[in-house]
């Protein structure tokens, strides 16, 4: 038993004995605590606070590193880990010793994968099939983070008939999370159609003038779409994870009964 389960116990029993109130053990529980490893500082009350555990963000973190932050986030009962722009190399190292479910076109990994919920409805959907690895990303993190995921990919609009052809999971999402490079006009178009939020990812995918993403992301920052925000360019976790707590916000059973409804007149 590591230290931060005994000291979870102990307060835990001071609780019951009286000596502890429960609004003051909420309180540590949120203020508390975190795993020193010299390289990291493990986040372990992160559920508590904000409802997901830390992700590891694997770029630039060595291997050994990122196989002892899972372990040590393991260690303590955490399931389905994220770890993002993971390397091959890491993915190796870090499936030797733990279970790892690797995902090689987004590098998105996920430690101790375990059985989780699917609520609600997202929409992810691409300009290209050169976006792929940006809306994987996407859609893996809002997959372990409990959601229901609709993929919608290569419906950009160079052919806009592909993407009217799927207007009713469009119409029945909660949010819907475009993701487009060039110059990024599916957000605009998506959030001309629908009556949810749409979160604008802008990727790098395009030619000189794209300058890495740059257009995609003036074009998403200025569309006349209401109800559409952007994410940074090829951020597809950060719109995975926003579209995560959009769609689990209080309400949803209320929302869901709604567009059921609706499809069913």
């Amino acid at each position: 038993m590591t230290n931060g389960k005994r000291d979870t116990l102990a307060l835990l029993r001071a609780v019951a004995d009286g000596s502890v109130s429960p609004e003051s053990a909420f309180l540590e529980f949120k203020e508390s605590p975190f795993e020193d490893l010299g390289y990291a500082k493990v986040d372990h009350h992160r559920t508590i606070r904000q409802g997901a555990a830390e992700v590891i963000y694997g770029a630039s973190k060595t291997p050994e590193q990122i196989l002892g932050i899972s372990r040590a986030m393991s260690d303590r009962g955490c399931r389905n880990i994220l770890v993002t722009r993971m390397s091959e190399e890491a993915a190796r190292l870090v499936g030797e010793q733990l279970p790892l479910d690797y995902h090689e076109l987004p590098r998105l990994g996920i430690v101790s994968p375990a059985e989780r919920s699917s609520l609600g409805s997202i929409v992810v959907a691409t300009g290209g099939t050169s976006d792929l690895p940006v809306a994987e990303e996407a859609a893996l993190t809002a997959e372990v983070l409990g959601n229901r995921v609709t993929r919608l990919y290569d419906v950009g609009v160079a052919g806009l008939h592909r993407l009217l052809s799927n207007l009713a999971p469009l119409m029945s999402a909660r949010v819907v999370v475009a993701v487009a490079g060039m110059e990024g006009a599916l957000a605009s178009v998506i959030g001309g159609l629908v009556d949810c939020p749409v979160i604008a990812v802008p990727t790098s995918v395009g030619y000189g003038a794209s300058f890495g993403g740059l257009s995609a992301l003036l074009s998403m920052l200025n569309s006349c779409a209401s109800g559409s925000s952007v994410v940074n360019i090829d951020n597809g976790f950060g719109a995975g994870y926003l579209a995560s707590m959009i769609n689990q916000m209080e309400g949803l059973d209320a929302w869901s009964g709604q567009k059921k409804e609706m499809e069913t007149v």
